[in-house]
């Protein structure tokens, strides 16, 4: 391997390790309020008969929507009767005494503060100008460190935790969400991870077909291409699962709070149109961009290898689907990528598609004059 190559398939794996350490933790963080995936699934089993009222659950269950467009103020109540929240036609709007308005934030443990008392008459702050607001509650959801005894017993057996309930009121007429919370046993991941696996070993394979075989890149780049398409559809279906519909939303939220697996499934996607255009250096970009997406995209996502419900509106097994695909195909064409950079100093013909060039062994010396003139 030439000093060249060498520092361009370090490049590859330096760049990806740096990102992966460095931009882990703010992906992990946003987990606790929206896990990657959980074996235990909240159902509603029924809702209040208002018409333009709305609940759903929303982030595999890890949170309830409400949405109110019934021209009445409708309040939902905390964990002892007391006023929690009010969505009215203006807004939403939080009572500070509530111990529910801060144990609702988020689904690790929070000590609310002194005033929140239940038994305070309620002080109103406002939250939000449009008429839905999302919560963890504690009925809906399992928040306890440690399994429940019965799913300790038997974790590879399906349980009805609880039935829940949430009380509301519109006015004085009393209102209510009901509601189950079950333990789904997870999957085997050793199936997916093979799968996963084996994928990545098949597409790496092509890095050793010697020459640079045009239909070998075109492969490799459209696979590049597909893993950040199926990434980028992935984070949609994050988005669509915690309650975003409309085009706006889903971009704000794809921006922030998924901005790295969206910058590494276009980077992926871009890679793979650049080694398309037969640009120098297409084995490099393959190499970098399905690197990241196979990292960022889709191991930072193999939880649903683990658990049993996934956070997209699509099925469980389609998620994990996707998320072996994008595994397969990242980390294949990375692996293919770099071997091809490896194998730029195999001796063959110069390759202006992909920067290579003979080495002084391919130059054969001129040929000798085996007819000199004669000499005068």
């Amino acid at each position: 391997m030439t000093p060249l190559t060498a520092r361009r398939v370090g490049a590859v794996l330096g760049t990806a390790l740096t990102l992966l350490f460095t931009l882990a933790s703010p992906a992990a963080a946003h987990g606790a309020d929206a896990p990657d995936a959980t074996n235990y699934r909240t159902a509603i089993t029924g809702t209040p008969d208002l018409p333009g009222l709305e609940v759903i659950t929303i982030e595999a269950g890890a949170r309830l929507q409400l949405s109110n467009h019934s021209g009445k103020p409708v309040e939902v109540l905390g964990y002892s009767n007391e006023p929690y929240l009010e969505v009215r036609p203006d807004g939403v709007y939080e009572n500070i005494h509530s111990p529910a308005t801060y144990l609702n934030i988020t689904i690790a443990h929070v000590d609310p503060p002194a005033h929140a008392d239940p038994t305070v008459p309620p002080e109103w702050r406002k939250v939000s100008d449009e008429p839905v607001y999302r919560w963890h509650d504690q009925r809906a959801i399992w928040t306890e460190p440690a399994e429940p005894p019965a799913v300790a017993a038997a974790p590879g057996q399906p349980h009805r935790i609880r039935e829940w309930t949430v009380p509301m009121r519109t006015e004085v007429t009393p209102l209510q969400v009901t509601g189950t919370l079950d333990w789904v046993p997870p999957p085997n991941p050793v199936t997916w991870w093979i799968a996963a696996v084996a994928g990545a070993l098949a597409v790496a394979l092509l890095g050793l077909v010697r020459g640079r075989s045009r239909a070998i890149t075109v492969v490799l780049s459209v696979a590049a291409i597909a893993a950040g398409v199926l990434a980028l559809a992935y984070a949609v279906g994050r988005e669509i699962d915690a309650g975003n519909h409309a085009l706006g939303p889903i971009l704000l939220e794809l921006l922030t709070v998924q901005l790295w697996a969206v910058v590494s499934a276009l980077a992926a996607i871009a890679a793979g149109a650049y080694s398309l255009s037969r640009r120098a250096a297409g084995d490099f970009a393959l190499a970098l961009g399905a690197a990241a997406v196979g990292l960022f995209a889709g191991m930072v996502n193999a939880a649903v290898f683990h658990r049993s419900i996934a956070p997209i509106p699509w099925g469980d097994t389609t998620a994990r689907v996707i998320v072996a695909t994008v595994i397969a195909l990242g980390v294949g064409v990375a692996a293919a990528g770099m071997l091809r950079l490896r194998g730029t100093t195999s001796g063959s013909a110069a390759d202006p598609a992909h920067g290579t060039v003979p080495t002084p062994q391919d130059v054969s010396p001129p040929a000798a004059d085996t007819n000199p003139a004669a000499p005068a």
